[in-house]
């Protein structure tokens, strides 16, 4: 069984055509743009639970959709 995403603009589609990365929240201590862009880059939080991630529905219309997705058993709410 494939997971299948729902595109509010293409309707429910199987999950090769899509590609995605987690939206990530930098701390506010750190000030630096340049530290910021690294943090932002490198370090992300690997969360067991419930996270935003922006997906882009590359082999459909080609847009960004935000959804959040249960790591622990890939469900998307």
């Amino acid at each position: 069984m494939t997971l299948r995403i729902t595109c509010p603009h293409c309707g429910t589609r199987e999950i090769d055509e899509w590609v995605h990365g987690e939206i990530p929240v930098v701390p506010d201590d750190i000030t630096d743009a340049d530290d910021r862009d690294v943090d932002r880059a490198y370090f992300h939080n690997n969360v067991e639970g419930v996270v935003r991630e922006a997906w882009f529905h590359l082999y459909g219309c080609r847009r960004w959709v935000t959804l959040e997705r249960d790591t622990r058993t890939d469900a998307f709410q």
